[in-house]
């Protein structure tokens, strides 16, 4: 295997896939080049001359420019590159949509069938509260009620704690209901309890507006000013919630039936090369099913958002991405921040150099198929296929808005390694064999395997066959290790 990749003809540096040393001479095609510096794992390396103020190519595409000449087999990263990125844009719709190569299969995953008709791949009970003050008595009723029943036929109990629910203004505290009234709705929960305090701002009656219909045996409500012992009365509410779930049973739904949100974190020079592409080829072959995926991290679609508008179904659809898109610009201009303040320490040190540079690779995850829709935050999917989607980079706060949004499991790429998961199942998918070997106890799958002896197509049915097994209850190592979380999205002023 070559130490080096060239990812695009049209590229003038390359991914180094071993460490190089300063004076060795590498072969890169029918091209030697003589490295003048030591060259780390996942960084680049400069093909020719690029001259002061001429672009970086990377992907294809300008990754940022040169602030200085690079020389041949010159190490490039944030010492000699910027970015290009600066302002607003102009966008115009010049459409260009792909044909998605998979033939649909008859293939199920093992979940729960809910009263509304939605599919779960999980079955288990939780305590939602309204507000941060009843935490502790949210943990309580679970801890007692976990001592009182030895319950069968529920993958785990949760409570799904959070600050907010009041003090909130605006579209904080609107978010913090929707994002609470789609968890309450989620099919991976076979039950809720939603606890109140009862004085605070996010009142239950109100917040019944945002959950809609629902199922009174499964989701239930307590507030604890209300009643004089509220541990005791909520599990007896779950107590009750429980023996409704009791006989549920999976069964084999199609996998069109899937929901999947993409993200991605910690990420590398590898990411855009091994594990991104993976989830994307699995994102365009979960939509030739049927299925519905979601891409969400607005801030690293900056610097390839046009890939994506190109794939817009209509010109409805890129006008909403267009929007997305200047939305979160907005949203740093107005707190008088750089919106290009991006990548982080760790994406640095792992050979990403600029913003393009990462959502380039980043946005890979969505694969080539068409959008179909731009989702609002903690908006329901309504329309299935490739789905855009407003949230944050942050790792908790995007992958629990996906969650918000119906996906019943979250793909979560990673170049540098994390532990966290968020309130679904999050499959963490490493770029690199290193930090699988490393960190088994984090990683649940290893898209390093296409830098060694697996061929795209081949990884792609080994993963299509772990995400069936996952969907059917297989746990993910978060889950094994208890790390379950959720994170509302803040705006603005907190009373």
């Amino acid at each position: 295997m070559s130490k080096f990749i060239k990812l695009n003809p049209d590229d003038n540096v390359v991914v180094c896939l071993e460490a190089g040393q300063k004076g060795e001479s590498v072969a890169i095609g029918n091209q030697a080049v003589v490295l003048s510096d030591d060259i780390p794992v996942g960084h680049k390396v400069a093909l020719a001359t690029i001259e002061t103020g001429a672009d970086v190519i990377k992907y294809g595409a300008p990754i940022g420019h040169a602030i200085v000449p690079i020389q041949e087999g010159s190490h490039v990263h944030t010492h000699n590159l910027k970015t290009n990125l600066s302002g607003t844009i102009a966008y115009a719709f010049n459409q260009k949509l792909n044909e998605i190569r998979y033939a649909k299969r008859d293939l199920t995953f093992n979940g729960y069938r809910r009263s509304n008709g939605n599919a779960g791949i999980r079955n288990e009970i939780w305590v939602v509260p309204t507000v941060g003050c009843v935490n502790g008595q949210a943990q309580q009723i679970i801890n007692r009620f976990q001592k009182e029943v030895n319950p069968e036929n529920v993958d785990a109990i949760e409570v799904f704690k959070h600050n907010y629910g009041c003090s909130q203004l605006g579209d904080d505290h609107v978010n913090t209901q929707k994002a609470l009234a789609q968890i309450i709705n989620h099919p991976n929960a076979g039950g809720v309890l939603v606890l109140g305090l009862g004085c605070e701002n996010n009142q239950i009656a109100h917040l019944k507006q945002f959950i809609g219909d629902y199922d009174a045996e499964r989701i239930k409500f307590l507030v604890a000013q209300e009643v004089e012992d509220e541990i005791e009365a909520g599990v007896e509410i779950l107590k009750e919630i429980y023996s409704q779930m009791m006989n549920d049973r999976r069964e084999a739904i199609p996998l069109s039936e899937l929901k999947v949100g993409l993200k991605c974190g910690g990420s590398d020079g590898f990411s855009g090369i091994t594990a991104n592409p993976l989830v994307g080829v699995f994102s365009d072959f979960l939509i030739a099913q049927g299925g519905t995926t979601v891409l969400t991290e607005v801030p690293e679609m900056f610097g390839a958002e046009t890939i994506l508008m190109a794939r817009a179904k209509d010109r409805s659809t890129f006008d909403k991405t267009v929007s997305l898109i200047n939305g979160f610009k907005d949203y740093y201009t107005q707190h008088n921040l750089p919106v290009y303040e991006n990548p982080s320490p760790g994406n640095k040190e792992g050979g990403i150099s600029t913003l393009e540079d990462k959502s380039l690779g980043c946005t890979q995850k969505g694969g080539s198929a068409t959008v179909v829709d731009v989702l609002k935050y903690a908006e329901p999917i309504t329309t299935n296929g490739l789905n855009l989607l407003s949230a944050p980079g942050n790792d908790l706060v995007a992958s629990s808005a996906l969650g918000f949004s119906g996906c019943q499991l979250v793909l979560f790429t990673t170049g540098r390694g994390t532990p966290f998961g968020s309130f679904v199942p999050t499959m963490k998918i490493s770029t690199n064999s290193a930090l699988f070997n490393k960190k088994k106890n984090w990683i649940d799958f290893n898209a390093g395997q296409l830098l060694e002896d697996k061929t795209m197509d081949q990884l792609l049915e080994e993963f299509i066959g772990y995400i069936i097994a996952v969907a059917g209850g297989e746990k993910l190592k978060h889950e094994e290790s208890g790390f379950r979380e959720m994170a509302i999205f803040k705006t603005g002023v907190t009373l």
